[in-house]
């Protein structure tokens, strides 16, 4: 039987790229992508399929134990491209949290926690004061970061979550908080989803240069699910220019890994497998020939 790509059920259009194909040498599989998966289950197949990296979240990391966790990974013969995920930086008081976070990152190998910005308390109506929280919060880890070795990576979320979520809603807003610091400590995480509608996100990329800390891809479907959040959709089924997109960032410098994360019911459903093998195929597609 051909194989079919998830969640469409659908024809493969390329065949999968099988383990030690070069094409895949800087692809990781961002956990949420295969949410129905273990951390032991995620690191064995990104393994399977040829995967030298993979992005790790710290729920699935605290469940397994830290040091089991990064032992885990190590032995499979891989490495961690991002761990998500620091940030709330808008209410209550989350520079312990992040804290450790990073020294999370650090006993896993990884040099990249991505920070989701935060979103309004309730009741709060003072966006402008919630933005300058996070600017605050991100200076005041900063020299954690730097003793860690870990990269602080902002990353803007579309402004439908800027209530709940993420009150830095563009690359250029991510920016402006991070060129307050040295690049190799503060920058920013590119996720397609969140930028792709952005006016001048290629030229804000061009800005970006080294602060890009991570690569982060999946499309943006329609109709959008009741819950927005999982309206994420796998690459090539929606509407992002993934190939202006990935030149802009590869234009910039950026050579490190690009993950996929997928936030997506009818993703989470599919067996794990499938959901690599989809996503690998449509990587080198439509992203790989554009790095």
């Amino acid at each position: 039987m051909s194989a079919r790509d998830v969640p469409m059920n659908a024809p493969a259009r390329v065949p999968t790229p099988q383990p030690g194909d070069p094409r895949l040498a800087r692809l990781s599989l961002n956990q949420r992508t295969t949410a129905n998966w273990s951390l032991r289950e995620a690191v064995e197949g990104c393994a399977a399929a040829g995967l030298g990296t993979i992005g790790v979240w710290r729920e699935p990391v605290a469940e397994a134990g830290l040091a089991v966790a990064a032992r885990m990974v190590r032995d499979a013969g891989l490495r961690v491209s991002s761990l998500c995920r620091g940030g709330f930086f808008t209410s209550g008081d989350p520079i312990g949290d992040n804290v450790t976070a990073l020294d999370e990152a650090a006993a896993l190998g990884c040099d990249a926690l991505v920070l989701v910005p935060g979103g309004l308390p309730s009741g709060d109506r003072d966006l402008a004061g919630a933005r300058q929280r996070v600017a605050d919060a991100v200076a005041a880890l900063v020299p954690h970061a730097r003793d860690r070795g870990v990269r602080l990576g902002i990353e803007p979320m579309h402004p439908i979550f800027a209530a709940d979520r993420g009150v830095i809603s563009t690359l250029a807003q991510a920016l402006d908080i991070a060129e307050q610091h040295p690049p190799d400590v503060v920058g920013v995480v590119v996720d397609t989803f969140h930028v792709w509608w952005e006016p001048g996100v290629l030229e804000q990329i061009a800005r970006a240069g080294q602060r890009i800390v991570s690569y982060q891809i999946c499309d943006w479907i329609t109709p959008l699910p009741a819950d927005t959040l999982l309206s994420r959709g796998m690459v090539g089924d929606g509407h992002i220019d993934f190939a202006a997109l990935t030149r802009a960032v590869s234009a910039a410098g950026y050579r490190g890994d690009v993950e996929v994360e997928i936030f997506n019911a009818d993703v989470w459903a599919a067996p794990g497998s499938d959901v690599v093998a989809t996503m690998t195929r449509r990587y080198v597609e439509f992203v790989e020939p554009h790095l």
